[in-house]
């Protein structure tokens, strides 16, 4: 990030927080509908908004808002209703529009919700377009406002989910099929509740759709891509062969395979990436991933004679670094994939599609094909706070430079504030498990005192 943007509002994946309190109210909405629209409002042609949302229920109050404000810019608005969040990317580009927002908390629980910008070629707002929409926001808009002639006007696009759905059977190989296998496709009873399954039965799959009955409370609540035990539960249960979770907005994954062994972003980036370059498919001879991804993938990839170049955590920048530098492939450890031949930011149903191209190709079970690498012992660990930030106190500095000198070269340490949420994240990881899980412990231990204001040591 340009530490000289500055962002009050806009986080890493766009803004986020409680429903029906600020930023996330319609007050805040309405406001960001009539900035960005402004903002976006450039020629004489007649400007256009896709706007789509995941199934919590303060969607009915973010959307309308957020529509008045387009309509008040002079924008017209296309609700396309609950998608993913790669779809309303695809629907930006597709209907040629000059805006495209997504209403979603991704992973988090029903009671929050936010919002995601998406530009004319579908990819996420740099930070420095961000900060400018929030200026106009503070500013006095009143005179550049639509006059009554030209305000926009909002319609619905009927077959928008039949579109991701053929967008998205794009990508599997033609010639392939899914004939046979047995799947269970959570969807945590969010925006892919209707899509995912219908691609991939009609792909010929056997399918066991679960997390699909939302009711706008339900999202994410003991299912989908941050419950693995559920999907686990699942798949064995239903004799699978492979298990897809995806999150709220589904644009990112999680595996099992066919014993319910988990199968994280590191392991599916690692075998799509041997796989396209086998192929001849993979670009720039690596791919792109953030500072979380294991030391185990950097080796991995490293003897198969490709790069791993990470970035700061968010797959915002994921896809920033992967335009620079011409790749085709990047994602985080969490499941965000990007597939950059047919997306233009994560999304989980098409990169388990290349997966489960694989195991077509190859005929063999996902334990077998998924486990690509062995990875390093890691630990991630969170510390919740209520004030300023506990990394500038002087006992946390000294602690994390005495666990980077504990590591030395065989290990990674990474401590870093959550760009969504009141959290510092502390991950470490090297060849000594036990040494890795103490310095860890210890770390978070001190990072905890120094936000409640205690020495560490004292009781």
């Amino acid at each position: 990030m340009d530490m000289g943007t500055t962002r009050r509002l806009f986080g890493t994946d766009g803004i986020r927080g409680t429903a029906n309190t600020e930023p996330m109210t319609a007050e805040t909405a309405l406001r960001l509908g009539q900035a960005a629209g402004l903002w976006f409002t450039r020629g004489d042609h007649r400007h256009r908004v896709v706007i789509g949302k995941d199934t919590r229920l303060s969607g009915y109050l973010i959307e309308p808002a957020l529509t008045a404000g387009f309509i008040g810019a002079g924008m017209d608005v296309v609700l396309v209703g609950p998608l993913p969040t790669p779809a309303i990317a695809m629907l930006t580009r597709s209907l040629r529009a000059d805006l495209g927002v997504m209403i979603s908390a991704s992973h988090n629980g029903f009671e929050d919700n936010g919002i995601k910008l998406f530009g004319p070629d579908g990819f996420k707002l740099s930070d420095e377009t961000e900060a400018e929409i929030e200026r106009l926001m503070e500013a006095d808009r009143s005179h550049r406002l639509a006059a009554p002639l030209r305000l926009g006007r909002a319609s619905r696009l009927e077959d928008a989910a039949g579109r991701y759905i053929e967008s998205a059977k794009s990508s599997f190989p033609r010639g392939l099929r899914l004939d046979g296998l047995r799947i269970v496709v959570d969807c945590a009873h969010g925006a892919a509740y209707r899509v995912a399954p219908t691609v991939l039965w009609e792909l010929g799959a056997d399918v066991i759709a679960v997390g699909v009955k939302p009711d706008g409370l339900n999202i994410n609540r003991g299912c989908g891509s941050t419950v693995p035990e559920f999907l686990r539960a699942q798949v064995l249960e239903h004799q699978a062969d492979l298990g897809i979770a995806l999150d709220g907005d589904a644009d990112r994954l999680l595996l099992a395979d066919e014993h319910g062994t988990l199968i994280d972003g590191d392991q599916i980036l690692a075998l799509i990436a041997v796989s396209w370059a086998a192929s001849g498919r993979l670009k720039s001879g690596g791919i792109v991933a953030t500072v979380m991804s294991n030391l185990g993938l950097e080796r991995f990839l490293g003897g198969h004679g490709l790069a791993l170049d990470r970035v700061q955590v968010g797959d915002r920048y994921v896809a920033e670094r992967m335009r620079a530098s011409g790749c085709n492939l990047g994602g985080e450890q969490s499941g965000h994939v990007i597939l950059s031949d047919f997306a233009t930011t994560g999304d989980g149903l098409v990169a388990a599609l290349q997966v489960l191209a694989v195991l077509v190709e190859r005929g063999q079970p996902a334990s077998e094909v998924c486990r690509v690498f062995t990875p390093l012992p890691q630990v991630l660990r969170n510390v919740r706070h209520g004030g300023r930030s506990p990394l500038d106190d002087a006992a946390v500095r000294r602690a994390i430079a005495e666990a980077e000198a504990a590591l030395g070269t065989g290990g990674r340490l990474l401590i870093r504030e959550s760009g969504t949420e009141p959290l510092v994240r502390v991950m470490a990881e090297g060849e000594d498990g036990a040494l890795v899980e103490r310095l860890v412990t210890d770390l978070c231990t001190t990072i905890r005192a120094a936000a409640q204001g205690v020495p560490a040591g004292v009781a």
